[in-house]
């Protein structure tokens, strides 16, 4: 069996623990596997990085109806779900499917200036349920990493859990600085430093993504 301090020094991050614990509703037994806890954090990760591209993204004053509908009841879904007895996966599969639509939506250019707050309260409710939006996984392991360093368990600290970890030592305003350094060069045409910029950072744990909305950021 794991502990789940063993599953976190193992590398595992712990938004992606709770995502999976709380995908079974309580009733029902969880069958654990390593495969489910990796889509456990590709769940967690596509939540957050659809949350990033609504706080980040550039759009056309107005609203769309459809995305107001389909907040509304994403929530409505949600909250049958939860009064179901807790039915905390059908909870999850509502909010995916807006995070599908909404999606095909962006992609598309419909989705305008008005429509972003409604689906960002649709994702805060789920939120509220599930906590697993903020990227605060790596303080969480490093308290199990001075755990493992006191209970003397240094040589079950893997290299994957040191990555993750190392993502951690530059702050999000030290990141968003590098960015806008990195910005800068890409205006300029100085690729060379972007290039450079962006080598530190990924060397750092941080991964750069850039798209036609901008550059966008996460931690490994």
């Amino acid at each position: 069996f794991f502990t789940l301090r063993d599953l976190v020094l193992k590398g595992h991050k712990p938004s992606s623990l709770r995502y999976l614990l709380a995908s079974v509703p309580y009733r029902n037994q969880l069958n654990f596997t390593f495969d489910g806890l990796k889509q456990a954090a590709v769940s967690v990760e596509r939540l957050r990085n659809f949350r990033l591209r609504l706080t980040t993204g550039i759009f056309e004053a107005g609203s769309n109806p459809q995305m107001q509908t389909l907040a509304g009841e994403t929530n409505s879904k949600m909250r049958a779900a939860l009064e179901d007895d807790l039915n905390t996966a059908q909870g999850q599969a509502a909010i995916f499917e807006m995070v599908r639509q909404a999606n095909t939506a962006l992609d598309s250019g419909i989705v305008k200036k008005d429509d972003i707050a409604a689906l960002l309260d649709a994702l805060q409710k789920f939120d509220e349920i599930f906590a697993v939006l903020e990227d605060d996984d790596v303080p969480k392991m490093k308290r199990v990493l001075e755990w493992a360093t006191a209970e003397g368990r240094d040589k079950d600290v893997t290299d994957a859990f040191r990555e993750v970890v190392q993502s951690g030592q530059l702050s999000d305003s030290d990141i968003e600085s590098k960015i806008n350094d990195m910005k800068a060069a890409r205006s300029a045409r100085d690729f060379k430093k972007s290039d450079a910029i962006r080598a530190e950072l990924t060397e750092a744990g941080i991964l750069i993504e850039i798209t036609k909305e901008g550059i966008r950021w996460r931690r490994k």
